[in-house]
């Protein structure tokens, strides 16, 4: 967690006016220097067990932390909570759209990955459209549709794959190090999904992409988020999806 913690000391502190734990989508919505921002995080929760101990303790009284207190949770091993974390940090990130470019993350794989190797960690949508797009695509993650290989394939995957794309949830279950661990040194690694905080630091772990979400209209995501929306649903309620590329920061 050592990517989190690094993240976290970055951020400057706010006020949460909101949090919203929905179905599929978590999201945080935060104050700073007067400014109102919010932050997505895919929602990871347990199983439901009425006997075990809250995963909230504190529902109810979230808004009563600080934005960083809040962040903070990214590190907590119960999942819920992570994914609280994990969009609460994205909503305290500065925003720098000088950075940001206006693209998705099919397009900045299919761009690395003509003629190449792919292994994505993390089924998306998009699969059928880059598997034409690409060398070879492998799919890797933990509950297999047919066609993708279990999570524990991944340690002979990935270290002979050309191109790497990471889902931002194994930020949330404490994953990504390890995986970005087993990765060919050679390899270009994309970081993708709403959860990815659009960090650079993420550039210093040796990730060449970042490919994220920015909420532009938080209202409507609210109300999304909050009936069960998945993310088709929220990204049309008011997300901008950008890239940013290291090559053109450095």
């Amino acid at each position: 967690m050592k990517l989190l913690k690094n993240i976290l000391q970055t951020l400057p502190d706010g006020k949460v006016l909101d949090v919203r734990i929905g179905l599929h989508w978590t999201a945080v919505v935060v104050e700073v220097a007067g400014v109102r921002q919010c932050g997505l995080a895919s929602t990871l929760s347990s199983a439901h067990d009425h006997h075990k101990e809250p995963d909230m303790p504190n529902a109810g009284q979230l808004d009563q932390l600080s934005g960083c207190e809040l962040a903070e949770m990214a590190l907590i091993g119960n999942s819920l909570r992570a994914s609280v974390g994990l969009a609460a940090m994205n909503a305290l990130l500065p925003r720098q759209p000088q950075l940001w470019r206006d693209d998705n993350a099919e397009e900045a794989i299919a761009a690395l990955g003509a003629g190449k190797l792919v292994a994505l960690i993390g089924s998306f949508p998009f699969v059928p459209s880059l598997r034409q797009r690409v060398g070879e695509l492998i799919v890797i993650d933990q509950h297999p549709q047919p066609g993708d290989l279990p999570a524990e394939s991944a340690m002979d995957v990935l270290p002979r794959s050309q191109v790497v794309a990471i889902t931002g949830m194994t930020l949330s279950n404490h994953t990504f190090e390890s995986l970005l661990a087993m990765c060919n040194p050679h390899a270009q690694v994309v970081v993708l999904g709403p959860t990815t905080p659009l960090s650079p630091l993420l550039f210093e772990s040796g990730v060449h992409v970042i490919s994220g979400s920015i909420v532009t209209e938080i209202d409507p995501v609210l109300r999304t988020v909050s009936q069960g929306g998945n993310f088709r649903q929220v990204h049309r309620a008011g997300v901008r999806l950008v890239n940013i590329h290291k090559q053109e920061i450095a």
